[in-house]
């Protein structure tokens, strides 16, 4: 891929969320994130940056299941309940009764299907996240690449996963997503973005945000190495930075452009046009 550089003065920390993981995806919308009370809008709180983690005092992550098949919610909750620190505290079989339960219940993490009836998942989920809820949504989908995950994440979901994914990993991705992280694996995100980036019109032009602006020169630096895939360990080895100093830069980064997480930053940079694909056959 090819990255366009901004000129911005040096200085400044910033913040990373945390590394990759196989199965996971990127998104950014618009809306979802960064009006409508985004995550990154409140200091001290898991949606306010990736790092940040629950504020749940150290008890159990909360978990909502939201699936119009009952045996795949009955699945999950066997799979979810194993664990000690993960707490089952409600069900939901369409978008509709998610988006009230979320209101209801106050998740810190929601399991949301995508074909659904009443109300679907993408549009349950872009109710949520605009409603300034810190549930963070992880998108359940039947096929990689589907065209519903990258929508999904555009409304503001934390992370996209398959519905036969192992048990470990459900489990695992619970709980980065709950800690304020999200799941993204580098080749499905460039795959997602490179292919949406591609499906717009040519003569349409990337919108150029203006409080891109409001970055330092490192903090563009940092994002675009988030962009490409790279973890905090790597961004720190990449720039001769600590891995404190990186999270620090991130954490700046979500506040300046108002965003959810890591995941929504790897489309924004791609959308606004940051970054951009450089190999047509990818």
């Amino acid at each position: 891929m090819r990255v366009e550089n901004p000129r911005h003065d040096d200085g400044g920390a910033g913040y990373v969320g945390g590394g990759g993981h196989d199965g996971g995806g990127a998104g950014y919308g618009g809306g979802a994130g960064r009006d409508g009370g985004g995550a990154g809008d409140r200091d001290g709180h898991a949606g306010g940056s990736s790092d940040a983690g629950n504020d749940q005092g150290g008890g159990p992550v909360s978990v909502l299941l939201v699936d119009d098949q009952p045996l795949l919610r009955m699945g999950f909750r066997l799979i979810l309940e194993g664990e000690e620190d993960l707490h089952i505290v409600g069900e939901a079989s369409n978008g509709a009764e998610a988006v009230a339960k979320v209101d209801q219940l106050r998740p810190d993490v929601v399991l949301m299907d995508v074909r659904m009836p009443v109300l679907d998942g993408i549009e349950a989920t872009r109710a949520i996240t605009g409603s300034g809820s810190w549930a963070r949504i992880i998108i359940l989908t039947t096929f990689d690449l589907d065209e519903y995950a990258f929508a999904g994440l555009q409304a503001g979901a934390s992370a996209f996963l398959l519905k036969d994914v192992a048990p470990a990993e459900l489990v695992h991705a619970v709980r980065l997503v709950a800690s304020g992280d999200a799941v993204v694996a580098p080749r499905v995100t460039q795959r997602l973005l490179e292919n949406f980036v591609r499906s717009r019109p040519a003569s349409t032009p990337a919108p150029r945000d203006p409080l891109l602006e409001d970055l330092t020169r490192r903090e563009v630096e940092v994002l675009q190495a988030i962009a490409e895939g790279l973890s905090n360990a790597e961004i720190a080895r990449k720039f001769f930075l600590s891995e404190a100093t990186v999270k620090t830069h991130v954490r700046r980064i979500l506040t300046k452009l108002h965003l959810r997480d890591r995941v929504q930053v790897v489309v924004y940079a791609y959308e606004t046009g940051l970054v951009v694909p450089s190999n047509p056959d990818y």
